[in-house]
């Protein structure tokens, strides 16, 4: 490297490398798109203990499976539809399992005019109102909306059609413009 020169490599140089034998090329890939694929996890699971489980399924499956990547997407997309298999394969898991439902309690009487905490009260109400919706519209809607990829980029990471995501989209908003129509009476 010459002084004032920055060089990047590549993701898939960089998996390449990796699948050749240095196990550096893997930390570096990791230490790239940790954060990322971390949001993604817990967007998708709900919470950091499942999102956190998921992860590490994720990452011990891109390392076993790093010689099987095809460069039919990029590196960081084929990451992504991993992180999410291995996401929703979890939450398949848990939905065997009982849970007991979340105390309901009314919001308008717990609000204060000085509180200046509104916009963390709607992120939350988003964040509770994806989870109403399933897994496959859910999906759909944070690639789209929330990650802005486009609807081409969503279905190469889901493995569908171009349709169904705009479908799924379309069909997610209507049932979160249902859920969140609270909100406009709020705020």
């Amino acid at each position: 490297m010459t002084r004032g020169t920055i060089t990047h490599v590549s993701d898939e140089v960089l998996l390449n490398t990796y699948i050749a034998g240095d196990q550096s090329a893997f930390r570096q890939l990791y230490d790239r798109h940790r954060d990322h694929l971390w949001a993604i996890a817990v967007r998708t699971t709900g919470n950091s203990d499942d999102a956190a489980d998921a992860f590490q399924d994720a990452w011990m499956a891109i390392h076993r499976t790093a010689d099987t990547y095809r460069a039919d997407a990029s590196v960081s997309s084929w990451m992504h539809k991993i992180v999410l298999n291995c996401c929703l394969d979890r939450l398949r898991r848990l939905r065997t399992h009982e849970t007991l439902p979340l105390v309901e309690y009314d919001a308008a009487v717990l609000a204060d005019e000085n509180d200046r905490t509104v916009g963390i009260d709607v992120s939350l109400s988003i964040g509770h109102a994806l989870d109403v919706l399933p897994p496959d519209q859910r999906q759909a809607v944070i690639l789209v909306d929330y990650y802005d990829y486009s609807v081409r980029d969503a279905a190469a990471i889901l493995g569908i059609a171009c349709g169904t995501v705009k479908s799924r989209c379309s069909r997610g908003r209507k049932k979160l413009a249902l859920v969140l129509d609270f909100l406009q009476d709020e705020y």
